[in-house]
């Protein structure tokens, strides 16, 4: 009985390493490895390499990251953190938003603030706060901020108005 067992087993694997062999012979010609090209026709040209990347250092000082800075009325009151920049289609940034109102992020809202209302004056570490030249009242009146909707931005200038999005 086992003699005719392990031949059994031989005549099995036979097969199976033929079947794989006849697999492999017929691998499409495009799947084979093309024939060695000479080394003279295996280099590709030289490319120049790129030029350096142009540097421009700001002083520690001079430049401060903005996003989830306090932002705080001239009153003193607070107004909220950043949390984002809004950028028109030209890269120039047009307004900032910030996370108003509630209590550790429960009951807050965005609102959209534009960015010549913002003072940067005295912002020389990150604890120190950005100012609003709007007070609480005039902020809570704003609309709130809904990414993909039209925006409606609260100047210093004045009263908040209704913007027609529709043009």
């Amino acid at each position: 009985m086992r003699p005719r067992f392990m031949i059994m087993l031989v005549a099995a694997v036979l097969l199976t390493s033929a079947g794989v062999r006849a697999a492999d012979d017929v691998t499409p010609p495009a799947a084979q490895a093309p024939p060695a090209a000479p080394k003279e026709q295996a280099k590709e040209p030289s490319k120049e390499p790129s030029p350096p990347p142009s540097v421009t250092v700001i002083g520690a000082r001079d430049a401060h990251g903005i996003l989830g800075r306090d932002v705080r009325s001239s009153a003193n009151e607070d107004m909220g953190r950043i949390v984002d920049v809004i950028v028109d289609r030209d890269g120039k940034v047009r307004a900032a938003v910030i996370d108003f109102g509630g209590f550790l992020g429960v009951g807050s809202r965005k609102i959209v603030v534009d960015w010549n209302a913002l003072r940067f004056a005295g912002v020389s570490s990150k604890s120190d706060s950005i100012t609003l030249d709007l007070n609480k009242q005039q902020v809570s009146a704003a609309p709130e901020y809904k990414e993909d909707t039209p925006l409606i931005v609260l100047g210093a200038a004045g009263s908040l108005h209704p913007w027609d999005y529709e043009h």
